[in-house]
């Protein structure tokens, strides 16, 4: 029985089972265990609780740094040969004037990019170092002595 299929099964059950007198609880309890496969004590905490509404989407908030914020972000990123996230946001303000001439920035996108955290960064732009750049630092290079 799928999980969707119980709770619909606790809704059909619970008026029933409210409503007989007690003498007549035992063999619905049996019935409704043996039907779900709940422990009789689960199974009376669910016939006599209170209905659990459905469950509500979650509430997002919407996002600090808009599209045009991080395109901005990733071409300054791009320009400045891909920095790590604490210089980039060193360079922002050094790069803002060639972005604004560039981009035709509006201020508050100019604001946004000003108070944007390294972390931040990290975050927003991880998909497109994934999808790779050049690497000039950390990579092993093969020993002479290896054939």
């Amino acid at each position: 029985m799928t999980p969707a299929a119980r709770r619909e099964y606790v809704r059909a059950v619970r008026p029933r089972y409210t409503l007989a007198p007690w003498r007549a609880k035992p063999r619905i309890l049996d019935e409704f265990c043996a039907t779900t496969g709940y422990h009789r004590k689960y199974a009376i905490t669910l016939l006599n609780g209170p209905l659990h509404p459905a469950e509500q989407p979650r509430r997002r908030r919407a996002p600090t740094y808009s599209d045009a914020v991080i395109t901005v972000l990733a071409a300054i990123w791009e320009a400045a040969g891909y920095p790590w996230s604490t210089r980039l946001q060193a360079l922002l303000p050094l790069w803002l004037p060639w972005a604004r001439r560039r981009f035709a920035i509006p201020a508050n996108v100019a604001r946004r990019l000003r108070t944007i955290s390294p972390r931040t960064i990290d975050r927003r732009l991880q998909t497109r170092k994934r999808q790779g750049h050049r690497r000039l630092y950390g990579r092993t290079k093969p020993g002479t002595l290896l054939k």
